[in-house]
């Protein structure tokens, strides 16, 4: 738990967004940069009581909201640990940040809880999502989630300052050989979404996890300029809002 400043400007601000890592994320991402956390566990059990404290204690650092990162499995403890920090004074907007591998019923217990849902839409492509999220079905179950966080929330809207208030906010990696599957994502969001949805293109792949080893050696290098501009360009083809966490709004 602490104040993390590598979140999109709206999501950082000035003074840091609030962020709770949970470990053992229920993807399996072989290019997973926080594999130690998803993957290894590493991290200490709290109770609702602690993980409540953790909550007001970063409020009272000054971060302008929760980050809850990869939360889908411990959705009824973080349930059990809110109204105690509510209690407590928590005021600041709750966060849902995953990797959009998540229940309907998990969602769904979310409505009217969550303030912004922060869902990655990593693979459109069943075979590349089982080879390397360990998750065939996770296209149609990023679809299906990402619509009822949508109807839950709205497109994300901003306060005064530029801080995200309210809204969905959808982070696509940039990966090696995948843009056509980052194709397919850009006309879904704005197809059967929303046209309005602010989409984080991200950039930063690097080899990491289980990449070096020989099962994965096609994605065992850095991304190119071309299949980052090419992304860039389908999601200005199809109107949506498109920003970074270097580079708010282009």
């Amino acid at each position: 738990a602490m104040p993390h400043f590598g979140e999109e400007n709206c999501i950082r601000g000035i003074d840091g967004s609030g962020t709770i890592f949970f470990s053992m994320c229920n993807l399996k991402c072989v290019f997973c940069q926080n594999y130690d956390i998803s993957q290894e566990g590493e991290g200490v059990e709290a109770t609702p009581e602690q993980l409540s404290l953790m909550m007001v204690d970063l409020q009272k650092q000054g971060c302008h909201n929760i980050n809850f990162v990869t939360p889908e499995h411990v959705v009824p403890q973080i349930l059990e640990a809110l109204p105690m920090a509510v209690q407590l004074g928590l005021r600041v907007p709750l966060i849902y940040n995953t990797g959009a591998y998540d229940s309907m019923e998990s969602i769904r217990l979310m409505n009217g809880v969550v303030d912004i849902y922060m869902p990655d839409f990593k693979y459109w492509n069943i075979s590349l999502s089982k080879k390397y999220l360990i998750a065939k079905n996770y296209p149609d179950a990023a679809r299906q989630v990402i619509k009822e966080m949508y109807r839950q929330v709205g497109d994300l809207v901003f306060d005064e300052t530029g801080l995200a208030k309210r809204g969905i906010l959808v982070r696509h990696l940039v990966m090696p050989d995948a843009v056509e599957d980052a194709q397919h994502i850009m006309r879904y969001l704005a197809r059967e979404v929303s046209s309005h949805t602010y989409v984080n293109v991200m950039s930063q792949y690097r080899p990491a996890g289980k990449v070096s080893t020989k099962k994965y050696p096609e994605i065992n290098r850095k991304i190119t300029h071309d299949e980052v501009k090419t992304t860039l360009s389908v999601a200005r083809e199809e109107g949506l809002y498109r920003f970074d966490a270097r580079d708010f709004m282009r």
